[in-house]
């Protein structure tokens, strides 16, 4: 079976995760998924497949007779889909021989144009699959669910001799928890890659140090007649405290290296406002200095408006791996040499997010994260070639391969 053929069955499952859920996994829903992936390792000859109660789902390819003593690789995916979208009744669009042009999302009234996608010139030819317009696609991660899948089964086709492979799919990845009940130890590997990246050659080892910061601002409330010198507009307060970050350190004007303060989300009254952010920087200097800024307005503003009136509440979310990995940088020096030897230019670029990789690297496990073939995740414009998919089996074959020589 080819990957894309596994992906349009994975995504009518839905997964999406819940950032606001207190169970472990997020959503149920992550079971129906994880519960099918077990059934097929098993039909694709993986004999301890299994689910653990926190859905999270394992399973091992013992070495080949004589190559016990390789290096063990792991392969790690995620299962659920970002709650920033709808991620329910997927209807993928397949577009064979694609010509270069925008493409209709469905009856949206959205389209998939080359004036903001103008990577899209890059896959004349190929075979796309697109959302309808309505859902995200889910190949974030489906997509490297549907690569492992199928490397495993061109592994026992093709009888390719390997070290002992441990595979393993997380749920909650998209709200920040993919590695917080991972099994390191009973996953049994040396090394691992995550197949969660974008376009197919991209090779991560870098990516941001980041928290999420929340200002929760206490107004105080009176009539508006008899407001002089007492109503405190916590609203107000809390667009004078956006004011006070640098205008050009958000996303929409920053990239590669370059981080940035995001406002993901504001609420609020007279009497109650609050912000959540997320912020991201690659270096860790520079990550204390945007946390310290953000602890410098808290203290100007309780100055100015009274004790208590900000309350800043920082949470630190993951860490920049490429220390981890440096040191065994034959994980990367590996990956882009089969990515070379299979006709694909390698593409090092610095992650300007996050994976289960940056986490469980720091759990011991060194975990660089590899591309799907896929572009525009977390919204109603993602979209996956077949051709990219291929080639990342391919590249994930080839490291296999190498390990074992």
């Amino acid at each position: 079976m080819k990957a894309y053929e596994r992906l349009l069955r994975y995504v009518k499952v839905a997964t999406k995760s819940d950032p606001t859920s207190q169970t472990v996994p997020t959503t149920k829903c992550q079971f129906e998924l994880g519960n099918q992936l077990v059934a097929e390792l098993k039909e694709l000859g993986i004999a301890d497949a299994r689910i653990d109660d926190k859905c999270y789902v394992y399973g091992t390819l013992p070495a080949t007779k004589g190559y016990e003593d390789k290096i063990k690789l792991g392969f790690i995916a995620h299962m659920d889909t970002a709650p920033d979208f709808s991620g329910e009744n997927i209807n993928p669009q397949l577009i064979e021989n694609y010509d270069g042009g925008d493409i209709v999302l469905g009856n949206s009234g959205r389209v998939l144009d080359t004036k903001n996608f103008p990577h899209l010139a890059n896959l004349v030819g190929r075979t796309l699959i697109t959302t309808d317009g309505t859902t995200l696609l889910g190949s974030d991660d489906k997509s490297g669910i549907a690569e492992i899948m199928t490397m495993i089964e061109r592994i026992q086709k093709e009888n390719v001799p390997h070290g002992k492979l441990s595979i393993a799919f997380t749920p909650d990845e998209e709200v920040g928890a993919g590695a917080d009940h991972f099994d390191v130890e009973g996953f049994g590997a040396d090394f691992a890659y995550t197949m969660d990246g974008g376009e197919e050659g991209e090779i991560g080892f870098e990516n941001f140090n980041a928290c999420e910061a929340i200002f929760e601002v206490n107004g105080f409330n009176v009539h508006p007649g008899t407001a002089k010198n007492k109503m405190i507009n916590a609203q107000l307060l809390a667009m004078e405290i956006n004011n006070m970050l640098p205008s050009g350190e958000i996303p929409r004007d920053t990239e590669e290296y370059e981080g940035f303060y995001h406002l993901c989300e504001m609420q609020g009254t007279v009497e109650k406002a609050s912000l959540q952010y997320i912020v991201r920087d690659h270096s860790n200097e520079i990550f204390a200095a945007r946390k310290l800024t953000l602890q410098h307005i808290e203290k100007l503003m309780n100055e100015k408006y009274g004790a208590g009136t900000v309350v800043l509440k920082l949470r630190d979310q993951y860490q920049n791996m490429a220390e981890k990995i440096k040191p065994c940088m034959h994980l990367v020096d590996n990956a882009v040499a089969v990515a070379k030897e299979i006709g694909i230019e390698p593409i090092l670029v610095p992650e300007r997010g996050g994976t289960d990789g940056a986490r469980l690297s720091f759990m011991g496990l060194p975990c660089p994260n590899l591309g799907t073939g896929g572009y525009a995740f977390h919204g109603p414009y993602e979209h996956v070639t077949v051709e990219g998919m291929d080639k990342s089996v391919d590249l994930m074959l080839g490291i296999v391969k190498k390990y074992a020589k």
